[in-house]
């Protein structure tokens, strides 16, 4: 895997469960990405959002501690930082507006979705 795609890249990890939040950070790491420290809910991601920190790419999980990451999704379209869906929902649960968008099902692995970050994010 190209992961030289990674390096230096700034990737927000939005996810609730610890476990695979600390998995997904130290595969990121390790392939060289400068990845923010991970957030649990909708609230704190739109803060590191709303920062004036850079931010390269998302991971996000949909279902945060009881509430739906949509806004963290629509504030990624607007601004058109790429992100992916790693949730486990199948794409028949997500609303219309957000079934097309990339997303790998849980349960994924760390090298998953390195590649489809990788596919995400544009040359640089």
């Amino acid at each position: 895997m190209p992961v030289t795609a990674l390096v230096g890249r700034r990737v927000l990890i939005v996810e609730d469960d610890y476990f695979w939040a600390d998995e997904l950070h130290r595969g990121l790491l390790g392939a060289g990405a400068a990845v923010l420290d991970p957030v649990a809910s909708v609230e704190a991601a739109l803060e590191v959002l709303g920062s004036q920190i850079t931010v390269d790419g998302a991971i996000l999980n949909i279902q945060l501690r009881g509430e739906r990451g949509y806004a963290v999704a629509d504030w990624l379209l607007e601004r058109t930082v790429p992100f992916l869906f790693v949730t486990g929902y199948d794409r028949l649960a997500l609303p219309p507006g957000y079934a097309a968008l990339p997303r790998l099902e849980k349960p994924a692995s760390v090298e998953a979705v390195m590649r489809a970050m990788i596919a995400l994010l544009p040359p640089g």
